[in-house]
């Protein structure tokens, strides 16, 4: 089969034949036709995550993917031969991943049924962005009448943010370009602050002088989240994902802060495709590029300012 694999870390992600996997007891064998693209795969495929996981090479990169059910192992009784799933299907201990044809699942896994009527270039591009923001929002317990800033807004995570906090009724600030201040908008942000005019804190503070409630983060350093929560109020939240915040720290401010770090779940995935069902999210596909070109994909991702999702078809 056809897969984007390295040979080594740091090494260029290259197209590669590799036998096509089997699937054992309890898994199921995935016919992929998409694969999402996510800043985890570049980390993996350059090394930053080696003293963590132990992987053979070649290593085929990718977590996020949809696709067809192609045969089930013994046991396998939640999904079925020919159904359309998406969901993460990583296993880098055994060097698999989501950029190949053919992908291994766990039937009790990270999987799901697609939403109805949602095409595989969108169903790939939900599953690791989408349920960590519904995780997100419900851990930082944005609820009615709060008022939240989203910083990263623009990507994948970030656009799942603002639709799932406004979902619960709060009223969201984005950071956004001037040129995304309208999709923002239209996915269920109040306002927009453009962290390329200036101070984030002053921009927020000159229409909410008395802070906020919650600050959903995706792509602060350290020093960069230590100033934002300035923003908030006695009792509000701050959730990284990038692991920014020191939770004691943020305590003894009368803070809370939380360094998220989820996985995708079937039931997290089985909630997000409800919500999409009923017309409740929706997912951006910024760009769409052929098996070929997944390297160069990799290399937009690590890059930033993402305005969407970048999604492989395979």
């Amino acid at each position: 089969m056809r897969a984007i694999a390295v040979s080594e870390y740091g090494a260029t992600p290259a197209p590669v034949n590799l036998p096509r996997p089997e699937p054992g007891p309890g898994e199921i064998l995935v016919k992929m036709i998409a694969a999402g693209v996510n800043p985890l795969d570049w980390k993996i495929a350059d090394g930053m995550l080696k003293d963590s996981l132990d992987v053979p090479f070649p290593l085929i990169l990718g977590q996020d993917g949809a696709g067809v059910v192609d045969e089930v192992g013994e046991g396998v009784t939640r999904l079925r031969h020919g159904e359309q799933v998406y969901g993460a299907f990583l296993q880098a201990e055994r060097g698999l991943g989501s950029y190949a044809e053919y992908a291994i699942a766990r039937d009790d896994g990270p999987v799901a049924k697609m939403p109805e009527g949602m095409i595989y270039t969108q169903a790939a591009a939900v599953p690791t962005a989408c349920t960590t923001a519904l995780a997100m929002v419900e851990e930082a317990r944005v609820d009615t009448g709060q008022t939240v800033l989203v910083v990263g807004a623009t990507g994948g995570v970030g656009q799942g943010l603002v639709q799932l906090a406004a979902r619960a009724g709060a009223k969201v600030l984005a950071t956004a370009r001037a040129d995304m201040a309208g999709t923002m908008r239209r996915l269920g942000a109040d306002e927009t602050v453009d962290h390329s005019k200036g101070d984030l804190n002053r921009q927020v503070l000159a229409v909410h002088s008395d802070g906020i409630d919650a600050v959903l983060d995706v792509v602060s350093d350290t020093p960069a989240a230590e100033h934002l929560a300035q923003l908030l109020r006695p009792g509000g939240t701050y959730v990284s994902t990038t692991w920014s915040v020191n939770p004691d720290a943020m305590e003894a401010r009368q803070l809370r802060g939380v360094n998220y770090d989820g996985e995708p779940s079937a039931a997290l995935l089985d909630r997000l495709s409800d919500l999409i069902d009923a017309g409740e999210l929706r997912v951006r596909v910024e760009r769409e590029v052929p098996f070929a070109e997944a390297a160069d994909a990799l290399a937009g991702n690590r890059a930033g300012g993402a305005r969407g999702k970048t999604v492989i078809r395979i």
